[in-house]
């Protein structure tokens, strides 16, 4: 195992006929929305959470930003692999990294995102809680 590499949650999604257009792959706009679904799976599973806090806060897309490496044709299993790439005051970004399943690297997609209280209307700081869990991710 190497140690200096990012733990990372891994995402699998199956492509849909439905999902393609009329070059005959899959929409771009379908890759931004694998993309949120793992950037929500990632949320989950390191227990930031998809919603609102009971104290108010939670995390609020603030900027994504995807490089389309290769059309995906259908019928297609995506793996995405998610990692943090860095942790601020009040913000932190993800890397998705979305993998055919040959292997081939498909595209490669950052997210920032900003912890907010909803309360308030404003960017609050990550609670030393989840900034140690977003730790473990980069």
């Amino acid at each position: 195992m190497d140690l200096n590499r990012p733990k990372i949650i891994t995402t699998k999604l199956n492509t849909d006929w439905s999902e393609m257009d009329r070059y005959g792959h899959i929409n771009n706009v379908m890759i931004q929305k694998y993309v949120q679904t793992a950037r929500v799976h990632f949320w989950e599973e390191t227990g930031i959470g998809s919603g609102i806090r009971e104290d108010g806060t939670g995390a609020n897309l603030a900027a994504v930003n995807c490089k389309f490496l290769l059309p995906v044709l259908h019928p297609e299993t995506i793996e995405i692999n998610t990692s943090v790439f860095f942790i601020k005051n009040s913000s932190f970004g993800l890397r998705h990294l979305l993998y055919s399943a040959k292997g081939e690297l498909l595209a490669e997609a950052e997210d920032i995102v900003v912890f907010f209280n909803y309360h308030k209307q404003k960017k609050t700081e990550i609670t030393a809680e989840i900034r140690a869990q977003l730790e473990l991710f980069m």
